[in-house]
């Protein structure tokens, strides 16, 4: 059986719009199916705000949290057509995302998760920016300045700062001078937002606001079999895919290889950090789908055989078999 990807990664205008169309099917399929999230998610005021304007569960949600999921699948576009990240167009990303953001229906109601994305997608353009140039403090803060305002809706986002430091080494752009701008880019957002708040409620208790409320208590059995297996897979594939990226690296240019190999330092930190902030989780997930699809894209795309045409069926049919596996109980 010959299993060929090249209408996918290079598909026409009416057969992109049917696979988008499709991912919006499998999306509302939630909404029409009643399928929410079951997960404890802890919500920041600002987060409330949202949540008072745009009702969970609602159609109006589920739209808005959608067209948000197309930007940001603009937006991965975007980075990887600027900077190489596959050395060639591919609609293979946006695809994956989009699935994944279908599938992942507890993500369809978390606006400020979406919103999180959107501000860490516009930050990664300022620092893949900076590659080599120990002077990029421009990048350094802007960068760091939108993941701060992300941590505002989601607390725990703030720990991306740290790992975006470590990619500034990857990238040997790290120098005191980006280092200091990116802690003024972190600290700015926060300052403004705790002298509003000062200025408006003098009497307010600031230790609430760095409660970040970790939770490292994890139980297997506070999962459905379903949602196991389905992990389990979509986690063999991502590792199938790391080992086949870098049997084709050597011919990426550098920054490229960098690039890569950051984007998968950040996946493994995102799954830790989303298991010691269990009660957030959901709100880490848009970001893991980033990550996710720009990585398996890459060797699906450049790889052109018959092994990864069988794998990327598979990966669709695992996705596929989830959402069918949330209409019964197990």
């Amino acid at each position: 059986m010959r299993v060929s990807l090249k209408n996918l990664i290079v598909p026409s205008i009416p057969l992109a719009v049917f696979l988008v169309g499709s991912c919006f099917v499998l999306w509302m399929s939630a909404y029409v199916g009643e399928r929410y999230s079951s997960y404890s998610t802890q919500f920041t005021s600002k987060v409330e705000v949202l949540q008072s304007v745009f009702l969970p569960n609602s159609l109006l949600s589920n739209l808005v949290c959608f067209t948000l999921t197309l930007l940001n699948a603009f937006l991965i576009a975007q980075i990887n057509n600027r900077f190489t990240i596959i050395r060639t167009r591919t609609f293979l990303p946006i695809l994956i995302f989009l699935l994944l953001m279908g599938c992942w229906n507890d993500t369809h109601i978390m606006i400020d998760s979406h919103l999180g994305l959107t501000l860490f997608l516009f930050a990664l353009f300022y620092f893949f920016n900076m590659a080599r140039d120990r002077k990029a403090t421009e990048q350094a803060f802007m960068g760091s300045f939108l993941i701060s305002i992300a941590s505002l809706l989601i607390h725990p986002l703030v720990f991306l700062i740290p790992l975006c430091w470590i990619g500034f080494m990857m990238f040997q752009s790290f120098s005191l001078r980006t280092f200091l701008a990116s802690i003024f880019g972190v600290l700015t957002p926060w300052i403004l937002y705790i002298s509003v708040i000062y200025i408006i409620h003098p009497d307010f208790v600031f230790s609430t606001i760095f409660d970040l409320k970790a939770n490292v208590d994890f139980s297997i059995s506070s999962y459905s079999i379903a949602g196991v297996i389905y992990s389990v897979s979509i986690g063999v594939i991502m590792v199938i895919s790391i080992f086949e990226m870098y049997s084709i690296t050597n011919s990426d240019a550098i920054n490229t290889r960098s690039r890569l190999n950051f984007l998968l330092f950040l996946l493994i930190c995102l799954i830790i950090l989303s298991f010691i902030f269990i009660h957030q989780f959901i709100s880490f997930l848009p970001i893991i789908a980033l990550v996710y699809a720009l990585l398996i894209s890459h060797p699906l795309t450049l790889k052109q055989n018959n092994f990864n045409g069988i794998l990327f069926l598979i990966f669709g049919l695992i996705n596929i078999a989830f959402i069918i596996s949330k209409y019964f109980i197990f």
